[in-house]
């Protein structure tokens, strides 16, 4: 009896089994030269032409033309751990990846993928324990180590130059949106730390402003420009002469029609401004346009009018002004307006200072010779920020450096030996999976990697707990003295979505599709490092790599 249509494809067991795990692996793969201090960075060029550099995991992910149902899974373990953890993208992937790879071993012995999931579990489980146990619990207004865990994110990346300054900024960024509450837990609100960009200067020179930052040029020659305790209009509708909603002919029989139909959209302009000005507004920030004539008129009523606002910036600037986005201008009010002292600076820069009791908000400006330079710059400081902003309210740090994969793994192994059935061998492949972190980034830095992981484990099984890879001179340090910290959050969300992923992964046992699964050069197996043996990416990830 045939049940499935013609264009249908199957695949069962092992078939299915070894298709997902090669998916897997190659993704995981296709990102692990970018893990660490000495990582390296990939250029993605989309089909329109547009170019990105960077070395950050999910980016790189998000970017890629993947054409695999799997490999997508594996995607979707990178942008959880971003949106939970705000780092740590590679690192999950990469441990995804490693799991599976340690599961095809075990599946070739002849152990369960059920065994396989369980015991993955267990010490997933037992991991997250001891990431618990060997976390160091931080007072969140240590803004030392807060700079410390915040050029640890920034390391490897376009941040690293001047990451001392900008680990400062984005620290005293995150301190200034954190509030405590009655019980004493620290909440940091991200959404009121606001990042613009600008190119042409060093990144050195990037700042920290309280309130909002508007990048425009003057407007008009006779508008102010400096604007003291300023009442703020934020409106989305556009200060233009209003068109009709159909088309129109007009005829007209002498110059004196045409002059009355002139002056009645002047009249019409006109009014708007003068709602404005009776309102009492000095500055208006506008979504839309605002018309030529309608600017003169600001001008004449000493008001400063800025026109195309993005969207962005008005979200942030009704917080910033503890104002309201008016839509109809004819029902303004005053109490519509915000407070803020308005300054203009010497780059097309407006700075907006909110000056109410409830007025909060900073602007990190950040600053890039080039364009490729200050987007890869302010994916750096988006993920110092979350780390940061979740080291603040989780109040824990882990020692970097592979430090804390070593130890867990070491632990892991000796609960290894009280789990009964196949699924201990489970539990020491999750174990050997975790030290894959270690591995990488001695390879990354050119370093023999299985000498590294042997001095690693030694340095551990004396008792330094803290003992990490020193990747700029190969040696064993201990790398939470040597400020390396990272986010105790960030790594526990990263054994978790990996394991999820490879235990999602293993549980499929049939693959049933109801057209092309785009396995073409699947038997290639030498193609599986580069992406080419994929299965499933088709030409898009094949063609990036």
């Amino acid at each position: 009896m045939i049940i499935l249509g013609e264009d249908s494809q199957r695949m069962k067991d092992r078939d299915a089994q070894s298709h997902n795990i090669s998916a897997a692996k190659a993704v995981a793969e296709s990102v692990r030269s970018t893990l660490g201090p000495k990582g390296m960075d990939k250029m993605l060029v989309s089909s329109m032409g547009s170019i990105t550099v960077t070395n950050d995991g999910v980016t790189i992910l998000e970017e890629m033309d993947i054409d695999n149902p799997t490999a997508e899974m594996i995607v979707q373990v990178a942008e959880t751990q971003e949106d939970e953890a705000g780092d740590g993208t590679t690192t999950a992937v990469s441990i995804a990846g490693e799991l599976l790879k340690n599961a095809e071993d075990l599946l070739d012995q002849d152990i369960h993928p059920t065994a396989m999931i369980k015991g993955f579990h267990l010490a997933s489980e037992r991991a997250r324990e001891e990431v618990d146990n060997v976390a160091h619990e931080i007072d969140p207004e240590d803004t030392e180590l807060l700079k410390q865990v915040a050029e640890t994110s920034m390391t490897g990346k376009g941040a690293e130059l001047e990451k001392e300054a900008l680990a400062e900024l984005v620290v005293n960024a995150v301190q200034a949106v954190t509030v405590e509450t009655d019980d004493g837990e620290q909440i940091v609100d991200l959404e009121y730390v606001h990042t613009e960009t600008q190119t042409g200067r060093s990144a050195s020179e990037s700042e920290l402003f309280d309130g909002a930052v508007v990048s425009k040029n003057p407007p008009h020659d006779d508008m102010p420009l400096d604007v003291e305790d300023a009442s703020v209009l934020l409106t989305d509708e556009p200060i233009e002469v209003e068109e009709t909603d159909a088309n129109a002919n007009l005829q007209l029989d002498s110059p004196d029609q045409l002059q009355d139909f002139l002056d009645k959209e002047e009249e019409q302009l006109r009014n708007k401004v003068e709602t404005i000005a009776d309102a009492g507004a000095d500055v208006v920030l506008c979504q839309k346009g605002i018309d030529d004539l309608a600017e003169h008129f600001f001008a004449k009523e000493d008001i400063l009018a800025i026109s195309r606002v993005n969207s962005s910036d008005m979200s942030f600037l009704r917080e910033v002004l503890e104002a309201e986005i008016i839509s109809d201008i004819d029902a303004l009010e005053p109490s519509d307006l915000g407070s803020a002292n308005v300054e203009y600076g010497d780059e097309a820069l407006f700075y907006i200072e909110g000056t109410g009791e409830e007025s909060h908000g900073v602007t990190l400006l950040l600053r890039g010779s080039t364009d490729h330079v200050v987007d890869e710059l302010e994916r750096g400081i988006g993920d110092a920020l979350d780390v940061v902003a979740q080291t603040v309210s989780d109040g824990r740090v882990l020692a970097g450096g592979g430090a804390v994969e070593v130890e867990v793994a070491r632990r892991v192994r000796e609960y290894a030996d009280s789990v009964s059935g196949r699924e201990q061998l489970a539990v020491e492949s999750f174990a050997d999976a975790l030290e894959l972190v270690p591995r990488v980034l001695a390879e990354n830095a050119g370093l023999d990697s299985i000498d590294t992981l042997v001095d690693l484990r030694a340095a551990h099984d004396d008792g330094h707990e803290t003992a990490g890879l020193n990747v700029f001179t190969g040696e064993v340090v201990d790398t939470f003295e040597a400020g390396v910290v990272e986010s105790a959050h960030a790594k526990q969300q990263a054994i978790s979505s990996a394991t999820e992923a490879a235990n999602l992964v293993l549980k499929i046992d049939d693959i049933i599709a109801a057209g092309d699964l785009s396995t073409e050069g699947e038997e290639d197996e030498g193609g599986a490092g580069g992406m080419g043996g994929m299965g499933g990416m088709g030409g898009g990830m094949g063609g990036m790599m």
